[in-house]
């Protein structure tokens, strides 16, 4: 199995590395912009990357299954599944706002095994295997050692359609940590929780292609995640938190104070 993990990381890698150029080689330059839904972002960028990735991918392990951001969802869950977000942060590429990331997991019956997150525009290669650690570049990685909430940066997320939930758990937060950051991409604020740079975070209406890959980098790297009650996290769910593991019960217990307010 340790050669087999290494061939799958392998693959991550390259795919991810392969698809970095394509969105590289559009910066600076007309994207053609369309929309999923009313307000969805999709460019034609997001769907030549995820080519890319699935041809990769297909080429090598046919016979496994792909879920992925752009493609047609298919509701069976096989043994061996790769997660594809081929542009994690659509909205900040469509405006050559740099931040955003290729993101690729891969799992086994239903067990992350894999995780790559690659930031094109800074060369910062997030990668994890289970049992192995996390790694940004050719660095191990840890979560940070903040203890207290009101010493914490934190990192969320909005959904497209911004809810009133949302914005209530924003606003609370705000006075409750050092700082609140809204970066446009969950991978990446995964990736950032698993290194160190922030200490939590939480979304709501994540989709599985969303958090996949960083869910196994943050885990590898010491972190936690789960749902806002503090129970299994579903890559299926419909709320994330993740922390350095020490904030984690004053996120539960602020969360619970302002889903009353």
């Amino acid at each position: 199995m340790k050669n087999m993990e290494n061939e799958y990381l392998n693959t991550a890698i390259f795919a991810a590395k392969e698809s970095a150029k394509i969105l590289l080689s559009y910066i600076g330059k007309e994207k053609n912009v369309d929309y999923k839904g009313k307000i969805n972002l999709v460019t034609e960028v997001d769907r030549k990357s995820e080519d890319n990735i699935i041809q990769i991918i297909k080429e090598r392990y046919p016979s496994h299954q792909i879920i992925a951001e752009e493609s047609k969802p298919d509701s069976s869950r096989a043994e061996y599944t790769w997660y594809i977000d081929p542009l994690d942060g659509t909205t900040n590429f469509s405006h050559d706002y740099p931040i955003f990331a290729v993101s690729i997991a891969f799992e086994i019956d239903r067990k992350l095994q894999v995780g790559v997150v690659l930031d094109p525009t800074r060369s910062e290669l997030f990668r994890a295997v289970k049992g192995k650690g996390a790694f940004l570049n050719n660095k191990k990685i840890s979560v940070s050692d903040t203890r207290f909430l009101k010493n914490s940066l934190l990192a969320t997320g909005f959904p497209y359609v911004i809810t009133e939930r949302s914005i209530k758990l924003f606003n609370h937060f705000l006075s409750k940590a050092q700082a609140v950051r809204r970066a446009g991409s969950a991978a990446l604020d995964l990736c950032y929780l698993a290194s160190g740079r922030v200490d939590g975070f939480w979304e709501l209406d994540l989709k599985p292609w969303d958090m996949a890959a960083g869910k196994i980098i943050l885990k590898e790297a010491g972190g936690i995640i789960t749902n806002f009650t503090g129970g299994e996290h579903s890559l299926f769910g419909n709320n994330t938190l993740a922390s350095n593991r020490l904030i984690h019960k004053e996120l539960m217990n602020e969360i619970e104070i302002a889903e009353k307010e």
